[in-house]
């Protein structure tokens, strides 16, 4: 799989010709690597949810998982390095509190 393009800046990624906001450069790659885990398992249980309420809980653990990727929420780059990294540990706490990570 090839990287998607950047802009100069690296704020943005390009896909199918639509901006989007990248993930947060500065994160942890251990931390990064569990957010994208939650992220991936909470996509998919949204294509499986038997019911709208299913559907919006674990909608809200993908906000969570791109907030805290920096991907959603005050853009990574108008917060220090500290802050990103206590959102980034906020959000994967609350997310192991909703889904325990897979071992």
């Amino acid at each position: 799989m090839t990287a998607p393009e950047r802009t100069d800046d690296g704020r943005w990624i390009i896909v199918d010709g639509r901006r989007w906001r990248a993930e947060d450069p500065s994160l942890d790659p251990d931390v990064a690597k569990r957010l994208r885990s939650h992220l991936g398992r909470a996509r998919s249980a949204v294509r499986s949810a038997p019911d709208e309420a299913s559907r919006r809980r674990v909608r809200d653990s993908v906000q969570l998982a791109k907030e805290g990727l920096g991907e959603r929420g005050t853009a990574w780059w108008e917060l220090t390095e500290a802050e990103r990294a206590d959102r980034a540990a906020d959000r994967l706490s609350s997310l192991d509190e909703l889904a325990p990570p897979e071992r």
